[in-house]
């Protein structure tokens, strides 16, 4: 008979594992053979049962269940961190392998794009420490034109659907607003939780969910979104955080459907915070946009709980722009009073190691001058303060 060739290593081993086994029988069975022979094939089928866990590897254990009282002290925005943002990714692995994060806010960006879940893997795979909390952000935007394809029904998502309003161009040309009214949006987004789920991550963030939701908020579609998001996690064995950035919703009901609400907490340059339940910077009278700052009663008492840090429009004047333009004293101050104050309340206060900044902003910043990063290899250097403050917040 003519020899196959065997293309792929991974032919090869199963059919040497086979054959191992066979001959391992025969050799029992029969005596004819030499001892030294008989001992060439043991050996040899010793070594590929050794190898053939490494090919079909046994499943991954589920992560931890999210400790949210930790990822109220111990939390870090990280801005698509896993999505490749501000740079130097390299050294932002680093910024976390030395630090005492234990929650990953916002680590994969969807803004205006599809999440792409190998880069974040890839990225993931050289976080050193274990049991960190990843989260997702879905965001309040995505591009019309963007391509990806939809696996379940062997097509291409149509973007151009999923717009509110069919709206197609509300951020920019080609970038809109979402709506949860939309089935083919639904489907995206059981879509690519699921897969964020696959790979571990158990936060998951809502951008602008007002933008996104139904006008009706007693009969929301997010009920709906987070119960399938919920079943999928448990026929995983995990257990996920849901969150969303409300802004001035103040309807109770619709807000408890969140293990919590995301938001800004409203900076001042000496340090300082507002005071009342929306930004003045925006706000000065009834009517005006409201920037709401949720660590505000008005809020924060109808919300299972509130998760506050700096936030970005991105906007000179904002709370991230505002933060990079203190002086480096001014800024570590500001940093541990503010996770002081929160915490105190029972509130969630995440230190910044990866956020977004205006272009323009000046101050200090990481790698590229729209990023901020507290490294020491960069201008803010704000690293160590931020270290300190995460390893006396949970001992």
């Amino acid at each position: 008979m003519e020899n196959k060739i065997i293309n792929t290593w991974v032919g090869t081993l199963i059919l040497i594992s086979l054959s191992s086994g066979v001959a391992f029988v025969a050799i029992e069975g029969n005596s004819d053979f030499s001892p030294e022979f008989s001992q060439m094939i043991i050996t040899a089928k010793k070594k590929v049962a050794e190898a053939v866990p490494v090919l079909f590897p046994s499943p991954l254990p589920p992560p931890l269940p999210p400790d949210i009282e930790r990822m109220k002290k111990q939390g870090c925005v990280a801005d698509g961190l896993l999505s490749g943002f501000g740079g130097d990714t390299k050294e932002m692995i680093n910024v976390v392998n030395r630090s005492d994060c234990y929650y990953l806010h916002r680590a994969l960006e969807t803004w205006a794009d599809k999440p792409d879940f190998e880069k974040a893997k890839k990225i993931k795979a050289k976080i050193e420490k274990d049991n960190i909390v990843y989260g997702m952000f879905i965001a309040e935007a995505i591009g019309t034109k963007v391509l990806y394809r939809y696996q379940d029904e062997d097509r291409k998502f149509d973007f151009e659907k999923m717009c509110k309003n069919d709206h197609s161009d509300h951020w920019k040309k080609n970038i809109c607003i979402p709506s949860f009214d939309s089935g083919e949006y639904r489907k995206y987004l059981k879509y690519i939780t699921e897969q964020a789920m696959d790979m571990g991550i158990q936060s998951f963030l809502f951008g602008q969910i007002f933008l996104q939701e139904t006008s009706d908020l007693d009969n929301p579609r997010i009920t709906g979104i987070i119960r399938d998001m919920r079943k999928y996690a448990d026929s995983k064995k995990m257990k996920i955080v849901v969150g969303a950035q409300t802004n001035d919703i103040t309807n109770e009901k619709y807000l408890r459907n969140f293990d919590f609400i995301d938001g800004g907490v409203g900076l001042y340059s000496d340090g300082t915070l507002e005071n009342g339940p929306c930004f003045s910077r925006w706000w000065k009278k009834d009517g005006d946009w409201c920037w709401a700052l949720l660590w505000n009663d008005k809020f924060a008492k109808k919300a299972n709980n509130v998760f506050l840090h700096l936030d970005w429009t991105p906007q000179i004047g904002d709370d991230m722009s505002t933060f990079a333009r203190m002086d480096d004293d001014k800024r570590r101050k500001t940093l541990r009073d503010l996770h002081d104050f929160f915490t105190s309340q029972g509130k969630g206060f995440m230190l910044p190691i990866l956020a977004v900044l205006p272009k323009d902003n000046g101050g200090c910043y990481g790698e590229k001058k729209n990023f901020y990063s507290p490294s020491k290899k960069y201008s803010c250097d704000d690293e160590k303060t931020i270290n300190n403050i995460l390893k006396k917040a949970w001992q």
